[in-house]
C-alpha cells in the first residue's frame, strides 16, 4: 500500500504545471497554444505571504487543473539568502521583468496578463481568498477579455 501511495504522489508531482522563469519563451508559449501568461513576483526565502501563496493558492488542486488548461506561468523570484541567489543571467531577466510591470517592488505580486503581455488583472499581496475563489477571479478576469 506504502509504494502505490509513493507511486500517485510521484505521478501527481509529474502532473503539476511547471513555473518557468524566462518571460519571452512563456510569451510564445501563451501565443502558440492561446492561454494567458501568469507572472507571480515573489521573495521565496524572506517574503511569508509569498511562501504562504505558493502553499495554499498555487499548489492546491483548483489552481494547477486550471493553469493546466490555461495558464503559462513564470516565477519572478527575488531571493535575499546567498545560497538561493540566482544566476546573473536570471536576475537580469527578473529585474528586467520588474521594471516593466513590478516598478514598486511589490511582493507577493501576481498579475495576469493575455498572450500579447497586456494586464488583464493584478493582485497585489496574499489575495484574501481561498484556492476555489482564487482560481473564479482568473477565470472570469479572462472571460472578460474579449
Amino acid at each position: 500500500m506504502r509504494q502505490l501511495t509513493l507511486a500517485i504522489a510521484a505521478f501527481m508531482l509529474f502532473l503539476l504545471p511547471e513555473w518557468g522563469t524566462d518571460y519571452s519563451s512563456a510569451q510564445k508559449k501563451a501565443r502558440d497554444e492561446n492561454k494567458y501568461i501568469l507572472i507571480n513576483f515573489s521573495g521565496s526565502d524572506w517574503c511569508i505571504p509569498c511562501i504562504r501563496m505558493h502553499k495554499e493558492l498555487f499548489d492546491s488542486k483548483e489552481f494547477t487543473d486550471l493553469a493546466s488548461e490555461k495558464l503559462v506561468l513564470v516565477q519572478a523570484d527575488f531571493p535575499r539568502l546567498k545560497k538561493n541567489q540566482l544566476s546573473k543571467d536570471q536576475t537580469k531577466k527578473n529585474n528586467e521583468l520588474a521594471d516593466r510591470y513590478n516598478k514598486e517592488g511589490s511582493f507577493p505580486l501576481t498579475l495576469l496578463l493575455d498572450k500579447d503581455g497586456k494586464l488583464v488583472k493584478r493582485w497585489d499581496g496574499y489575495p484574501d481568498m481561498n484556492p476555489a475563489q482564487f482560481v473564479d477571479a482568473i477565470k472570469s478576469s479572462m472571460n472578460g477579455v474579449k
